[in-house]
């Protein structure tokens, strides 16, 4: 089974496409209250990111230096950091950068789905909990036979946060593609109680730092892939450093 496109214009997972964990099932008057939804709430979200300010982006040359060495790789960055990461993903196009993300094949999942979509991402249906393998594979052939950029959080949605799980190395070194460390921060924000998901107040400054693209090795045994992980842990928490400190002293930080 492979990753195909859909009606939509995004790649899925075909199992996907009619199965879900829970077993509900995507109804017309669903469907229809989805798509009154989206643009709605999208609007919302581009006015809400047009009231902040983009003060500083550090690292560019990093993600063009990957491109040029193949044509997608594997962004990285904590899932509490998807707001301001996705958007400069997306933005990227003119780059040469495909970006894809993981969304889950319930009815829920579609109207994230459908709203990333219009944003110009890629999607890839499943779940990393409860399919980890499939989603695995189907990121693996959207790496490289799609050259779509898969973004991976790597603490995810459930958490622990800020600790660097194993599956964007384990792709980086199935795939030859390099891992994208990527960080933003705001002046003003607000956190979601339960995973601190950072939502920035509007009218804030944002800072983005892009790192260097780390590569793995096609042989790489568990002890140094738990090395892996505690240093890529270390840069995103260094990368973060970076941008608080470009929305504390201005821009001409640099990342090495």
């Amino acid at each position: 089974m492979s990753a195909d496109r859909d009606g939509d214009g995004g790649l899925r997972n075909t199992l996907y496409r009619t199965t879900t964990r829970s077993g509900r099932r995507m109804t017309r008057t669903r469907r229809l209250l989805y798509r009154l939804a989206v643009p709605i709430a999208i609007a919302v979200i581009r006015a809400w990111w047009r009231s902040c300010r983009v003060v500083g982006i550090v690292g560019i040359e990093h993600l063009d230096a990957a491109l040029a060495r193949a044509p997608s790789l594997v962004p990285c960055y904590w899932h509490q950091h998807l707001l301001y990461c996705g958007k400069f993903l997306v933005e990227q196009r003119a780059r040469g950068l495909t970006v894809g993300w993981l969304v889950s094949p319930s009815v829920d999942g579609e109207l994230g789905a459908m709203m990333l979509r219009r944003f110009g991402a890629v999607i890839i249906r499943g779940s990393s909990t409860h399919t980890g393998a499939r989603a695995l594979r189907d990121y693996y052939q959207a790496l490289t036979r799609d050259n779509v950029s898969t973004v991976i959080t790597p603490d995810g949605p459930r958490g622990p946060r800020f600790k660097f799980k194993p599956g964007a190395l384990l792709l980086a070194q199935m795939s030859g593609r390099p891992v994208l460390p990527l960080s933003y921060a705001a002046s003003r924000a607000w956190l979601v109680k339960w995973d601190k998901f950072v939502i920035p107040v509007p009218f804030s400054r944002i800072a983005i730092v892009v790192g260097p693209p780390r590569y793995v090795p096609r042989v790489t045994d568990p002890q140094s892939l738990a090395q892996l992980q505690t240093e890529m842990e270390a840069e995103l928490k260094r990368l973060f450093t970076v941008a608080r400190a470009v929305i504390d002293g201005g821009a001409g930080h640099s990342v090495k």
